[in-house]
């Protein structure tokens, strides 16, 4: 294969069925931003370290900018735009409006997607470093910032994440 070789690609992305010429090179990122113009998933630090690329594959929660988009022809891929819409937020979405979880906005679709995925993990009772996981507890601020610790927020807005976290959780019966 040439070093700059073009390979077909089929990407499911909220819901819709994308075909692509790109780049064996090409990071999921960079598929979604600069081919399917889905510009919410933003790009952070590039290295994973930060968190604002968060997605969703598959339910799972992944960076990326550190994954390759050819690896990801079987999956289900869900972006914030796949959440919710302006005029029908997914009920974090409207959280982190109600809890002013936000202030410059650009790690806010990385925090909610990664919020959407580890509330999943603390369904089906993945462990933490915080603690012992209770399911019948409902998700407390330290385990939300241990299980959020990837996704980072230069505005320093973490007190209102949590608790739109939190909320969010409450309302959805997280912990059942």
């Amino acid at each position: 294969m040439e070093a700059n070789a073009s390979v077909p690609l089929t990407l499911t992305v909220n819901g819709v069925t994308h075909r692509l010429e790109v780049d064996a090179r090409v990071t999921l990122l960079d598929a979604l931003r600069e081919h399917l113009r889905l510009t919410g998933t933003k790009k952070g630090c590039d290295h994973g370290q930060c968190g604002a690329c968060t997605v969703l594959v598959n339910g799972r929660r992944i960076n990326s900018c550190l994954s390759l988009a050819a690896m990801h022809g079987a999956d289900a891929i869900t972006t914030i735009e796949g959440l919710g819409t302006a005029e029908a937020l997914h009920p974090l979405q409207a959280a982190f409006v109600a809890a002013d979880g936000l202030q410059c906005g650009y790690c806010t679709s990385g925090q909610i997607c990664s919020a959407v995925g580890m509330l999943e993990e603390w369904r089906a009772g993945w462990p933490s470093h915080v603690g012992e996981h209770a399911a019948a507890e409902p998700i407390d601020a330290a385990e939300i910032r241990e299980r959020m610790s990837g996704n980072l927020c230069r505005c320093a807005a973490y007190p209102r994440i949590v608790e739109a976290i939190q909320s969010y959780a409450a309302d959805e019966g997280a912990s059942a």
